[in-house]
């Protein structure tokens, strides 16, 4: 179990576990309050707990992988908002609403042409075969209202492919984050905004997680600090 100052995350039948580039993606997520969101591959669930004690109105974790979704039920349900989350069992191509969504929230698979391990559950949520990017932002495009905006946190050798994607659905980049590991080290993932606005400028920034190991930088201190329990106030 991961415990955070709200919410805790079990993540014994998850592929994928909490890490500290996912609860910072999460942390920084473009939420005002009041909106509507849909965590794509939701895995544990902490996605959608961090939107909803962001201010989020309502929001949809969907998944494919059946015992994520169990997992990520049994996690809102012991949450303060089981009620304001909702878990639902499908492949997003296949998910239809009658109302669209402000905000599209995905940490999709990481590796297109890497190695497989023999772990079928950790393949599915790091490979792309069952999601490619393409029908992530084909299905997130189809999901957003006009001022909607997709958020996605990705390798950064992939970011020239995602924003070629983006552009073939009329979205352009609205914001890139570059996330460096430790001071010194060079960035290898980024979470991306993409919007329907093309006429606004892209705004490019760095974040450096820790300056040494395990010590936080003061940057990242700041945005973890209303989850982590150890910056928690008395």
């Amino acid at each position: 179990m991961f415990k955070l100052q709200q919410f805790a995350i079990n993540q014994d039948n998850c592929a994928m576990k909490v890490c500290t580039d996912s609860l910072i993606f999460g942390a920084m997520a473009p939420i005002k309050r009041n909106e509507r969101v849909i965590d794509i591959g939701t895995g544990t669930g902490l996605l959608s707990l961090m939107a909803k004690q962001q201010g989020a109105a309502k929001v949809i974790a969907i998944d494919l992988v059946a015992s994520a979704v169990i997992q990520a039920q049994d996690n809102v349900n012991e949450s303060p908002w089981p009620d304001d989350i909702e878990v639902i069992h499908q492949d997003i191509r296949d998910y239809r609403c009658d109302k669209q969504f402000d905000l599209v929230i995905a940490n999709p698979p990481f590796f297109e042409h890497h190695l497989k391990s023999k772990n079928r559950g950790r393949n599915a949520a790091r490979h792309t075969d069952t999601m490619s990017y393409q029908s992530l932002i084909s299905s997130a495009t189809n999901l957003i209202t006009e001022t909607g905006l997709i958020y996605l946190l990705i390798p950064l050798h992939a970011k020239d492919a995602i924003i070629d994607i983006a552009t073939q659905h009329a979205l352009s980049l609205w914001r890139q984050t570059d996330y460096i590991t430790i001071t010194g080290a060079k960035p290898k993932l980024c979470a991306l905004t993409l919007s329907r606005n093309t006429a606004s400028k892209a705004i490019f920034e760095q974040l450096t997680v820790y300056q040494a190991h395990q010590q936080y930088t003061s940057q990242s201190q700041q945005i973890l600090e209303p989850y982590l329990l150890r910056f928690a106030k008395n």
